[in-house]
């Protein structure tokens, strides 16, 4: 009876309790180093463990069975695939009308959008010329909702671009979200595109097809990161180039001979400099022609409210013998209107036999020429002027 207990008890697994499994030696001694966590915490089997044995050199070979191959799903493209066909493309028609100084942008229709976080897929077309102040030469197309593959078919057109424009400039196409719609702040793009303008070939117009990128971010300043609530990273703008950062005018000059005086018509503004804190302007031009007295040689437009590319169409008449003209010079200056406090000087313009470039020709084939219309572009300085007695 004992030798079968005895016997049971050596078939039997030795039993070790949790505080023997758990005990680490810690008698002083020599440190000595650790070869393997295990030997303080060896695992303590129910049954024997399997001898090891080494690995057969000619393993006999095994009969293949055949099966069917398993179709593996194909993986879901990851939102953030660099891939920029994954954002779509757009379609587009440029055309750099050197006769009428203006540049023609026509977005046709864009495919394969990539719909944002909020489902919904309300799209437009927002268009940039760099570099330059952005909401002077921002223009948008209307918004088309509810599909990947909006179709807008829409010309935007921007005034008073020349050839110097052309070599320089960088149109920017933006497919963006309808921020109206979303019914909070204005999301990031949804791809964008930059065309260089130099190579356009004027009065030929030019269609592309290209797939939009992401959104080019560059690192705020080290200075700004510690502003709380503010962004790392600013999306990047292009610096902008002196000497035509207060913007443009088209003026018409006309001597007419039945009237006896030079007709001055102030047609329309482009790329004004922002004045106000809203990032537009509030303009209107005044003209003065120089020396002259009287209230006969001051005039000024009416105000157009909260834009950068205003339109006036407006005409002014000075009297005077083409002799008396040429001696004279016409002063057209460009204002933001301020209620309550004084106005902002924007920039100004100096046609006069005295002048150079254009402006010089311009008055002088207008005074030329009896009854012709001419029109052109001028620059704006952002210095006032300084008249001499």
């Amino acid at each position: 009876m004992a030798g079968t207990a005895a016997a049971a008890s050596r078939r039997r697994p030795q039993r070790v309790s949790m505080q023997e499994h758990m005990a680490i030696d810690v008698s002083p001694g020599p440190i000595r180093p650790i070869h393997l966590i295990s030997d303080y915490f060896p695992h303590f089997y129910p049954f024997s463990e399997p001898a090891l044995r080494t690995p057969d050199l000619h393993p006999a070979v095994a009969p293949t069975i055949s099966s069917a191959p398993q179709l593996q799903p194909d993986p879901e493209p990851e939102g953030d695939s660099d891939d920029s066909t994954a954002l779509g493309t757009l379609e587009f028609t440029l055309l750099f009308d050197a006769d009428n100084s203006a540049l023609h942008c026509t977005a046709h229709r864009a495919k394969g959008l990539k719909p944002p976080a909020s489902g919904s897929v309300d799209t437009y077309v927002k268009a940039n010329l760099l570099p330059g102040a952005s909401k002077a030469s921002q223009l948008r197309t209307r918004t088309v909702r509810g599909t990947r593959g909006p179709v807008w078919e829409e010309t935007l057109t921007y005034h008073g671009f020349t050839c110097q424009d052309a070599g320089r400039k960088t149109l920017r196409l933006c497919v963006c979200e309808d921020p109206w719609l979303r019914r909070r702040r204005q999301a990031p793009p949804l791809g964008e595109l930059r065309v260089p303008l130099r190579k356009l070939v004027p009065n030929r117009a030019s269609s592309f097809d290209v797939c939009l990128e992401k959104r080019r971010l560059t690192k705020r300043p080290k200075s700004l990161d510690t502003a709380r609530g503010m962004s790392l990273y600013e999306e990047e703008v292009e610096a902008e180039v002196a000497g035509e950062e207060r913007g443009r005018v088209l003026l018409s000059l006309c001597y007419s001979s039945q009237r006896g005086g030079l007709l001055v018509g102030v047609l329309r503004c482009a790329h004004l400099a922002p004045m106000d804190a809203n990032g537009y302007s509030d303009p209107f031009v005044r003209l003065f022609l120089h020396p002259n007295v009287g209230k006969k040689s001051k005039y000024k437009t009416s105000v157009r409210k909260k834009t950068l590319n205003p339109e006036f169409n407006e005409e002014f008449f000075y009297a005077g013998l083409r002799e008396e003209l040429a001696q004279k010079t016409l002063l057209v200056s460009v204002w933001d209107y301020d209620l309550g406090t004084a106005n902002d000087f924007i920039g100004g313009v100096q046609l006069s036999s005295r002048a150079s470039g254009e402006r010089q020709r311009h008055w002088c084939e207008c005074l030329t020429h009896s009854d012709r219309r001419l029109e052109l572009w001028h620059a704006l300085d952002s210095a006032p002027f300084q008249l001499s007695a």
